[in-house]
């Protein structure tokens, strides 16, 4: 073979073709099983809808490039701190690009029949989205898998590699700074029905 040529699959050794097969199974497996835990997470972490998509994309490239050092039974903890560094790495672009990429709560499909309903929905879900962001990265994460993905602070501690103090201080720290952004609104919210009236 010359040496521009490229290898055919009928050319590859068994074993490298055995291992290719089996790699890109595991791909398979981690992207139908995790794609949506990654989105989720991402979006969670400061990463606009809009962008989400370009994101998993970026966190299942890393994953395919590290698949030999992704332990069996690690993965979603893999996933989760490609997905905070590609988070904080977007964040920061955006931050440098100094644009407003704001997303538009009415724009999402949802089933529900009651118009008022669906508008409530939207505002709580930028707020949330709002308190979320003004929350610090390592505090969001741990808020983020404890209170929205149900996950326990032990699987936490594994999954992030920290102590479990350190997990339960900074769960604390989240409520903490989660409380005072609802009673923040809320005051807004007061005050605002006061100069209507």
């Amino acid at each position: 073979m010359s040496r521009g040529e490229a290898l055919t699959l009928t050319e590859l050794p068994a074993a490298a073709l055995t291992e290719s097969r089996a790699a890109a199974g595991r791909i398979a497996a981690l992207v139908a099983q995790h794609s949506k835990f990654v989105w989720r997470s991402l979006v969670r972490l400061g990463v606009p809808r809009a962008d989400a998509e370009d994101a998993v994309q970026q966190v299942f490239l890393v994953a395919t490039r590290k698949l030999a050092v992704i332990e069996t039974g690690r993965e979603s903890a893999f996933l989760f701190c490609t997905a905070q560094r590609i988070a904080w790495h977007a964040r920061r672009t955006q931050r440098r690009r100094r644009e407003v990429l704001e997303d538009k709560p009415h724009d999402r499909v949802d089933p529900a029949p009651d118009p008022e309903e669906m508008v409530d929905r939207g505002r709580a879900r930028a707020a949330l989205d709002a308190i979320l962001e003004s929350m610090p990265l390592d505090l969001r994460a741990v808020f983020v898998l404890f209170e929205l993905e149900q996950m326990t602070m032990a699987a936490i501690a594994v999954m992030l590699e920290l102590p479990p103090g350190t997990v339960a201080s900074r769960l604390r720290r989240a409520r903490e700074h989660f409380q005072a952004a609802v009673r923040r609104l809320e005051a807004r919210g007061h005050s605002r029905d006061e100069c209507d009236e």
